[in-house]
């Protein structure tokens, strides 16, 4: 019985990206129809559990421009399309896509973003801000008695009064 490796995607206007996640495969053989067939076989594991799958792509594709590179922990294929057109999804038909087909969000473009430079952020290292918890932050935001209260100009029954502020009231009246 054969089993699926997972399959992520993503789309450009022109090619789409399909990456097997099938590491340390062996024997791996695939084959991509003008129609949008893709076939895929591959063994791998300790106990050599064979993989395959076969793929309706939403549309046609173009053979001879689509590249495929087999790594040592997955397979990716570079799949231009016949059409310079957005698909609507990976696969053809009207079925629920298979579990183990998802969505490649490192790669993912959104339609309106296509062509587009990607955005410069000039150099900023967002990974560092997951490291601010706790001790970073405290320091700035910490409570201080350095401040100045601020005055009260009238003074409501029950205030404390200082002695000063007694005694000025008195010579007022």
């Amino acid at each position: 019985m054969s089993r699926f490796p997972e399959i992520k995607w993503a789309q450009r206007i022109d090619k789409v990206y399909v990456t097997v996640q099938l590491p340390d495969a062996r024997d791996v053989k695939v084959n991509l129809e003008p129609d949008g067939i893709f076939n895929f076989s591959a063994t791998a594991g300790v106990s050599n559990n064979f993989y395959e799958l076969k793929l309706e792509l939403f549309d046609k594709v173009n053979k001879e421009e689509s590249k495929i590179n087999i790594g040592v922990r997955s397979i990716f294929c570079v799949i231009e399309k016949a059409e310079l057109q957005w698909w609507k999804k990976l696969l053809r038909g009207e079925g629920k896509t298979p579990h183990y087909v998802k969505v490649d969000w490192d790669k993912w473009v959104d339609e309106d973003d296509d062509g587009r430079p990607d955005l410069d952020l000039g150099g900023m290292d967002f990974s560092k801000f997951g490291d601010m918890g706790g001790g970073a932050m405290d320091d700035d935001f910490e409570d201080s008695d350095d401040e100045e209260p601020a005055e009260k100009t009238e003074h409501a029954p029950g205030d404390a009064k200082t002695q000063e502020n007694l005694s000025d009231d008195k010579k007022a009246d």
